[in-house]
């Protein structure tokens, strides 16, 4: 690489950064998804629109690829082999139905309009996939990650991203360089997906009885970044080797490392990374748009990308209810899982980047549009959807109980904001009072055990009312707030009060001084630290005689 290059290189990784930034930031303040973000502002520095990015870097798209893996990898980490045969009936009905519904259909009307029959799989395939992400991240927001629809979805979700691996697959056979694949290329490749897949699953046991007990011995933070980025290294090389995706290897480097005691700590120690790579990996596809090309026929643009919108929530629809949804909290979930995903791009970006190409730039440049707009609309789908979804699901569960005869009592609920020790040692005892409890924390790592135990749990902003809607604060009797920070505190227990006016408020307080605000501001009892670490400290010392020179032995 010549100075020059790295130079380019250089500029185009910081204008990437820095349009990442912004974008970031904008779309936290207004309340949409970063990847909306990446790829809007992607778009406007791109060749079709400022122009900041204007020439081919293959050096750029190591940078994007190397976001993809890790991508990939973020995925296969949450995925759990032991969550699949728990949720296989939905995985497996309800996840082929959905892909079929929607890849069928898009493949024909894509041979119709005169497109190639190799791109129209790719294209059928890229359009049937959702976006994992976002929909889980929404499903924890809202408290419904446990619910009936919501762990149908998961279910769905999850076969996408199994279904990933063969799609990947496929992606190098529809090149057309070479004759078409005869049954002993088949056989061989089944050969290798098998062994390795095997190999995958032997790996991760074996992660499991001896790689974690001798990472957490060694207490070593560094280490475990280390070992990871070996088995994710190593495993992307392993499957180049015998020629199936690099891509296919991250997933498989997630899927051995998860289902343990690390993996919570691993993903929190991967997410700069992460997050890092997918801006450099977003904001680079959306560079690739080509504004003047969707101008031409804008008809046909937003045609498609109505089309797209109603087969997809049709398809999500009829797969729930396949699996036991009812209709309305199907059609709710089908809103939900209505856009492209980031297996989509990635599927997509395999296509293009193969030699020759599955799918030239102006049939990518209009799927990605079509993907964009999907996922511009996605926050206010996946907010109508489940709010459809989870009404539907009370209504269902009031019909049951009145068709057994049995009279509903009403659960009480607490909201308790902070997961910290002392906000779990609160939970676990108002747990054993009978009353519904939601843990509400900022870090949603932080709430997987409480979601484990059969607590309802919202992550985000315990100060936005939205996040305080989403744990049911208008119906709660109380309110438990446990942050160790008194304006974070302060702030919770207005929004709280501006939204329930009957609540019951308690809160912990670090400074005495601060309890007249509290009390202004709503709450009905302040624990504060410093007057209670002070009397405890003032008893210890009354029970000290003059003659001693310490305190008692413990």
């Amino acid at each position: 690489m010549t100075s020059t290059s790295i130079t380019t290189l250089a500029i185009e990784l910081l204008i990437i950064l820095a349009a990442g930034l912004v974008a970031g930031a904008i779309c936290k303040r207004i309340g949409v998804s970063m990847l909306v973000g990446y790829l809007v502002i992607g778009a406007l520095i791109g060749q079709g629109a400022l122009g900041f990015l204007t020439g081919e870097s293959h050096d750029r798209e190591y940078l994007a690829e190397a976001g993809a893996l890790l991508l990939l990898f973020s995925i296969g980490l949450e995925f759990s082999p032991r969550e699949l045969v728990h949720l296989s009936r939905f995985v497996l009905l309800g996840g082929s139905v959905q892909m079929l519904l929607v890849a069928g259909p898009t493949m024909g009307v894509c041979i119709l309009l005169g497109v190639e029959s190799k791109t129209a799989v790719l294209i059928g395939a890229a359009v049937a996939l959702s976006s994992t992400v976002l929909v889980f991240k929404s499903l924890e927001e809202w408290g419904q990650a446990n619910s009936r629809h919501g762990r149908r979805a998961i279910g769905v979700l999850l076969f996408q991203d199994v279904a990933i691996v063969p799609l990947m697959l496929l992606v190098p056979m529809l090149t057309g360089s070479s004759e078409t694949p005869g049954a002993t290329a088949w056989v061989v490749l089944a050969l290798k997906s098998v062994g390795f897949v095997s190999a995958v699953l032997l790996i991760q046991m074996a992660i499991q009885r001896w790689g974690v007990g001798l990472l957490r011995s060694l207490g070593s933070v560094e280490l475990v970044v280390l070992a990871v980025l070996v088995v994710l290294g190593g495993t992307c090389l392993a499957a180049q080797a015998i020629g199936l995706p690099p891509s296919l290897g991250a997933l498989a480097a997630g899927v051995m490392l998860s289902g343990n005691r690390l993996s919570g700590q691993i993903d929190a120690l991967m997410l700069p990374f992460r997050e890092t790579f997918a801006a450099v990996f977003f904001v680079g596809l959306g560079s690739l748009m080509r504004f003047d090309l969707l101008l031409d026929a804008p008809g046909a643009a937003l045609g498609g990308l109505i089309g797209v919108l109603a087969l997809k929530t049709v398809a999500a629809a009829v797969a729930l209810r396949l699996v036991g949804l009812r209709w309305r909290a199907a059609w709710g979930m089908g809103l939900g899982l209505a856009q492209l995903g980031e297996l989509s791009f990635i599927l997509l970006l395999e296509g293009s980047n193969c030699q020759p190409p599955v799918i030239d730039a102006e049939t990518y440049n209009y799927v990605l549009f079509l993907a964009l707009g999907t996922l511009i609309l996605t926050p206010q789908l996946i907010k109508l959807g489940l709010g459809w979804a989870a009404r539907a699901d009370g209504r269902e569960k009031e019909a049951t109980l009145e068709k057994r005869g049995i009279e509903k009592e009403p659960v009480p609920r607490a909201v308790i904001v902070g997961s910290g020790p002392i906000g779990g040692r609160v939970a676990s005892h108002l747990e054993t009072t009978g009353m519904d409890v939601c843990m509400v924390e900022l870090n949603p790592v932080n709430l997987h055990r409480f979601a484990q135990q059969g607590f309802r749990t919202v992550a985000g902003d315990a100060t936005e009312p939205e996040i305080l809607g989403h744990a049911g604060i208008e119906q709660s009797a109380l309110a438990v707030i446990t942050v160790p920070d008194d304006d974070v505190a302060l702030r919770v227990v207005a929004s709280i009060r501006r939204l329930n006016a009957s609540c019951t408020i308690l809160v912990r307080c670090r400074f005495q001084s601060r309890l007249p605000a509290f009390e202004r501001a709503g709450a009905h009892a302040v624990v504060s630290e410093e007057t209670e670490v002070a009397g405890s400290l003032l008893r210890l010392l009354a029970q000290r005689r003059p003659q001693d020179s310490a305190l008692p032995a413990k």
